[in-house]
Parts: structure tokens; C-alpha cells; sequence
């Protein structure tokens, strides 16, 4: 990976730790809501899922993401796909998460 593709990836996870579920207080990088992040040139591909299929921010939440990543002056185009394979538990989440609500 080139230091410019780095640079970029970590100025994507820093927008994605600003976006939250809104029922729970931890942001969905955080609770492992984005499973893969791909950088072409200046477009980001990502998929992403939700804690679960009847999530109410199921439309929102993907607007939200992808607006957050557009806001990257080096990005151009983001494309963010929901995704249900694999499930999300709470096993996706990061240590930090967990200590956040106490798991």
C-alpha cells in the first residue's frame, strides 16, 4: 500500500468514526458495521451492514456514511453497498466498543 492510499484510508475511518447508529452510542466503525473498504484512484467502494435487517436507519445510515466519505477532498465518488452475509454480532465490534457499553 503507497503512503498516499494509507493516508487516504485513514481520513475514510476517521469520517466513519463521526457517523453513529443512532440506538447506540458507539460509531459504526467502531461496532464493525463496515466490513471492507476498497480505494480506486478517487473513488471508495465499501461494504457495510446493520445490526439487524429491521434497523429503522436503514435507509438513512448508507446516505449518511457516503456523505461523510464524499466530504474527503481527494474522493470523488463513493459507492457503499449493504451487505447481510456475514451477520453482524457482537463479536464484530472492537474492544473499545465493548468497554464503551460495557460488554
Amino acid at each position: 500500500m503507497n503512503p498516499n492510499h494509507s493516508e487516504l484510508m485513514d481520513k475514510i475511518i476517521e469520517k466513519l468514526k463521526s457517523v453513529y447508529d443512532p440506538e447506540i452510542p458507539v460509531d459504526i466503525y467502531e461496532l464493525g458495521l463496515i466490513y471492507d473498504v476498497r480505494i480506486e484512484g478517487k473513488k471508495v467502494s465499501m461494504d457495510m451492514t446493520l445490526t439487524s435487517p429491521h434497523c429503522p436507519v436503514a435507509e438513512s445510515l448508507p446516505m449518511e456514511v457516503r456523505r461523510s466519505v464524499e466530504s474527503i477532498p481527494e474522493i470523488e465518488e463513493v459507492e457503499v453497498k449493504v451487505v447481510w452475509e456475514p451477520t453482524w454480532d457482537k463479536t464484530k465490534m472492537s474492544e473499545a466498543a465493548k468497554l464503551q457499553l460495557n460488554l
